[in-house]
């Protein structure tokens, strides 16, 4: 194991471990830490010498998984703090100041849903002194919804989250008993971190597969990412794009997926 697959590895066994018992909610507090250093690499800002991320994020959360998070929030969002600067380190990503994570709860969103918003947020400096040199201060951006284990969606601030739902059913992927719920855009299958759905297997490529929307209609389609291993529906190994029915079975490495919708 690489050095960096060690740090990375053991930051989030640390948020994984520490936190998992506490929450029985869909939110998984290493999932939160996943997502969030998505956000960071979504956006980047460049100078002439260096490559700046955001220093703020709010997670919004369901009222019930809010609730569920009061007791450890503040832990939570220290541990989470210190994933997003060591990526950050990692990465060689800079930072105006260290991460801060702060909780909020949006009545719109469903349990298991969570939604990041980031902005760069400027130091607090004595009366007189210049500001550090980077981006300048920004207002906050949109707002980008996941479910567990989905693709990222991003609407509005102020925009109803209702809005965002145009398609008729939404998918989900039943996988060694978790419920994953499958964004507007779709979700990434394999072994990479940076994977809506991450299959920790050594015979599943970094990305693998993806299932994606239908986009002449409202179904859903399964598409092989050029893997090593292929990918295998309903016992076929796929050459195409195939279309996903309720009930298929999918076989990734030694995983099998079973597709549904709602």
């Amino acid at each position: 194991m690489s050095v960096l697959r060690s740090i990375e590895s053991k930051i989030a066994g640390l948020v994984e471990g520490t936190f998992s018992r506490a929450f029985r909610s869909e939110v998984r507090p290493v999932e939160l830490a996943r997502k969030l250093a998505r956000e960071m690499e979504e956006h980047k800002s460049f100078s002439v010498s260096r490559t700046y991320v955001p220093n703020e994020y709010r997670v919004y959360l369901s009222p019930r998984d809010r609730e569920r998070f009061a007791d450890y929030e503040a832990a939570l969002s220290d541990e989470l703090g210190a994933y997003l600067l060591e990526h950050a380190r990692r990465e060689r990503l800079a930072l105006l100041s260290r991460p801060v994570i702060e909780f909020a709860t949006d009545s719109r969103l469903r349990l298991g849903e969570f939604g990041i918003q980031t902005r760069v947020v400027q130091p607090e400096r004595d009366a007189g002194e210049e500001p550090l040199p980077g981006p300048a201060a920004s207002d906050p951006g949109h707002t980008v919804i996941y479910g567990p284990g989905a693709a990222a969606e991003m609407v509005a601030a102020a925009e109803p989250l209702e809005a965002r739902s145009p398609r008729a059913h939404r998918a989900v992927l039943l996988m060694d008993g978790r419920r994953l719920l499958v964004g507007q855009e779709g979700a990434t299958l394999g072994r990479s971190r940076e994977c809506d759905v991450v299959i920790d297997d050594p015979n599943v490529s970094r990305q693998h597969a993806e299932v994606r929307p239908d986009g002449g209609g409202d179904g859903w389609l399964l598409v092989d990412l050029g893997s090593t291993n292929g990918t295998i529906l309903d016992g076929r190994r796929i050459d195409a794009a195939m279309r996903l029915t309720p009930g298929d079975e999918i076989e990734i490495g030694t995983s099998t997926i079973t597709f549904e919708v709602e």
